[in-house]
């Protein structure tokens, strides 16, 4: 658009026109960020950390919600750091879930930035100590084991938070958020009950779960398994020769015959010790590959929680009966 100014002089021209550009860029800006900050479809914006949380958050809110999971298939919460991508759908979401009870401990000030200015919810706010699992390796706050989805039961309880917080923030829509959590939760009810009767297939001695890092440790209490990994319940943590000698040795020693590699955790920790039990003349192999802190490929049953969990039990049961 062209601007005409007549009448004035030279330095009064050349004011009134920047004065002009001024308010026309302070325009643009503010439409460009009511854009940026929008939700045409009317719908409640989730950002969740964890595909399982993310899945949760879909089931519960159907066609209420738009969610945006942060860590895809293969990620390692411990470790995973924030993108400015990642901060700026965090800044743009209505309500943000994450597990708490530290696994996502490299994004702990961001959450405490932003519960000043929306819902930011840990999903493990609800479970008491007696239900929760000690970290003997774990140092200041974070003393407790993270890897709750791994109990249906406990997991379940994730899933009331979410329905409930929801309910909060988006109360016309409150009775839809609580019946699409009521069949999602009888769902995880049959999951529970399928797990409990495949594990109790293995023979006894036979129900020892090795891994390449301790996240399965609710798996194992919830459903009758020994468990044990090389690394602690953080891959944070390091391990050394002494940690793969007394794996091996516990190897060799009950006669294990399969171990498990995760998808989110290098195998090369894990194939050191089988390797080590070979040359002491024990052969252990590959049961197959589990999801610890991430869920399959999007489209994939493995893709979902309940899918990713019915895999692991399958896997456990096939490899170890």
């Amino acid at each position: 658009m062209k601007v005409r100014i007549f009448g004035y002089s030279a330095i009064q021209r050349l004011m009134i026109t920047l004065a002009f550009l001024t308010v026309s860029i302070l325009v643009l800006s503010a439409c460009g960020s009511e854009s940026a900050g929008s939700n045409d479809s009317g719908k409640l914006r989730i950002t969740a950390t964890t595909g399982m949380i993310a899945d949760a958050a879909k089931q519960v809110g159907g066609e209420y919600v738009e969610v945006t999971g942060l860590m895809g298939p293969g990620i390692d919460p411990h470790l995973y750091k924030a993108s400015q991508g990642d901060v700026r759908k965090l800044d743009h979401a209505d309500i943000i879930f994450y597990n708490g009870l530290h696994l996502e401990g490299k994004m702990g000030e961001i959450f405490e930035k932003l519960e000043k200015s929306k819902p930011v919810v840990a999903v493990a706010s609800r479970l008491v100590e007696s239900q929760l699992l000690g970290d003997p390796a774990a140092t200041g706050e974070a003393t407790h084991d993270p890897h709750i989805w791994f109990d249906v039961k406990l997991w379940m309880s994730a899933v009331e938070v979410i329905r409930d917080s929801l309910a909060e923030k988006d109360p016309a829509h409150a009775e839809q958020y609580a019946a699409n959590a009521s069949a999602y939760l009888a769902e995880m009810e049959k999951l529970d009950a399928y797990a409990l009767e495949q594990i109790s297939s293995i023979p006894e001695k036979s129900r020892i779960l090795v891994t390449a890092h301790d996240a399965f440790g609710y798996f194992g209490k919830a459903y009758g398994l020994q468990v044990t990994g090389l690394q602690g319940m953080n891959t944070m943590s390091e391990y050394g020769s002494k940690d793969v000698s007394e794996l091996r040795g516990f190897l060799v020693e009950n006669s294990i015959k399969a171990v498990f590699i995760e998808s989110s955790v290098s195998s090369k920790s894990i194939e050191s010790v089988i390797e080590g039990a070979k040359k002491l003349g024990h052969e252990v192999r590959i049961g197959g590959e589990l999801f610890s802190d991430a869920m399959g490929d999007k489209g994939t049953p493995e893709g979902t929680y309940l899918g990713m969990v019915k895999h692991n039990v399958d896997t456990v049961v096939e490899s170890l009966k």
